[in-house]
């Protein structure tokens, strides 16, 4: 660590404050933004799902809970205990809500951007020992006294540039696979559900946005099925007549450890269709053989889940494979259906969430998918070609954002790895071009 490195408090350089206590009956539709902790996700990002608002008058009356561009933001008691947040000039104007504090930098003191990775490394250790004791929160005091490493501004800035070029690239990556995914289910939808195509050649309509020879792949009018109105001469398929399902080992959870072979659970099983491959559990050999002896999940596999958040789905990414856990199950293309795109769409469309909910018990705990429920779930079959015809479109989205995500994970462990080390003056950004990380 360099010289000009000084320790100093962290009240030296930051003011920390709580948010208001907002009541219920305050809330509007409409209006100013009030941050929640729902409001931070779990890499940090502010999102407005769910989003509470208050009238323009409320937001005048409890103007000193604004947030400003490049506050960081604490949850400082709960479940989430720990968990940081960046405000970003598009996230405002907001108001801070109960149990977060905000940390705000004195800028004549410390860059902004760095005091929010800084502060995410020195809040660690204070938020393991509140999270295990009886409190389960922390005092301000406390934290205001926490000891900061801080090296002079120019290089400060340098230092928050790098990690805030990395985080800049994770988040784009995020968001190219959100538009990817809205494309693709956008297209199923229009194709599979609400038959666009059909409906515009029976009103003498050249079908929008796709060529004539996809165009002569769908019918002109409807006929009557089990599930109302289809496409003349499409039929209600069930999944059990395009793949087989494989029930997870029903046995005691294996002991996990670092290991080579991995072993999927619920956390690895993401919404929107990929494997979360960022913390997959190990477990011995002797373990992997005995739970992959009904199925070694792999390339093209669909992973859904039977219980808690249920029919949640990922599909196992190219040269992947693993052994699946307990409260899912496996669903395998058969041979005579080469269409993994279209079956992980037709698991993630809204259709095919209604027909699992009409298929999931209820229970006094836990709502549950029952395994021989999965293969009897509907939907409307269309021709092989179309289907096909699908599959060869969609795939190139799905396979950008497999890619996507693995560079997310890259990237997130270099940042990961190189925060602690930059923030602590142990490594020097003039190492990083000649270290191998």
């Amino acid at each position: 660590m360099s010289s000009d490195w000084k320790e100093v408090s962290l009240d030296d350089i930051a003011d920390l404050n709580g948010g208001y206590a907002f009541k219920s009956e305050e809330y509007t539709e409409v209006g100013h933004f009030v941050l929640r902790t729902v409001n931070i996700s779990d890499d940090g990002r502010i999102c407005q799902d769910g989003a509470a608002y208050v009238s323009p008058a409320s937001a005048k009356k409890y103007e000193r809970f604004q947030l400003k561009n490049l506050d960081t933001l604490f949850v400082m008691v709960g479940a989430t205990l720990g968990k940081t947040g960046l405000v970003k000039a598009g996230d405002l104007p907001a108001l801070l809500n109960q149990n977060m504090w905000v940390v705000r930098a004195k800028t004549d003191q410390v860059d902004p951007l760095f005091l929010h990775y800084a502060f995410k490394v020195i809040s660690r250790p204070m938020c393991s020992l509140a999270s295990g004791s009886a409190r389960g929160f922390v005092k301000r005091d406390d934290f205001r006294q926490m000891r900061v490493l801080v090296p002079e501004i120019r290089v400060q800035r340098r230092i928050s540039d790098l990690l805030g070029a990395l985080d800049d690239r994770i988040n784009l990556l995020r968001e190219t696979n959100t538009t990817l995914e809205a494309i693709a289910q956008a297209l199923f939808k229009s194709w599979f559900v609400d038959f666009d195509p059909v409906h515009a050649k029976m009103q003498g309509h050249a079908p929008e946005g796709i060529d004539e020879a996809t165009a002569a792949l769908f019918p002109d009018s409807f006929e009557e099925s089990e599930l109302g109105a289809v496409p003349r001469g499409w039929t209600v398929g069930t999944l059990g007549v395009i793949a087989d399902t494989v029930d997870c080992l029903h046995s005691k959870k294996p002991e996990l450890i670092q290991s080579k072979y991995p072993f999927l659970q619920l956390s690895n099983i993401r919404d929107d269709g990929l494997l979360d491959t960022s913390e997959v559990a190990g477990i011995s050999e002797a373990d992997y053989k005995k739970w992959i002896s009904r199925i070694e999940v792999g390339q093209g596999d669909c992973v859904i889940t039977n219980v808690g958040r249920v029919g949640a789905v990922s599909q196992i990414p190219a040269g992947y494979k693993a052994a699946m856990g307990r409260n899912m199950t496996a669903v395998r293309l058969k041979k005579e259906f080469p269409l993994p795109t279209f079956i992980l769409e037709l698991l993630l469309s809204p259709s095919m969430r209604a027909e699992i909910e009409l298929k999931t018990d209820v229970g006094t705990i836990l709502n549950a998918l029952n395994v021989r429920s999965i293969p009897g779930l509907r939907f409307v079959m269309a021709s092989r070609d179309l289907l096909a015809k699908f599959e060869s479109v969609v795939r190139p989205l799905r396979a950008s954002m497999e890619a996507n995500i693995i560079e997310i994970q890259t990237l997130s462990n270099l940042r990961d790895t190189l925060l602690p080390r930059l923030i602590s003056g142990q490594l020097s950004l003039a190492e990083i071009a000649t270290e191998t990380i």
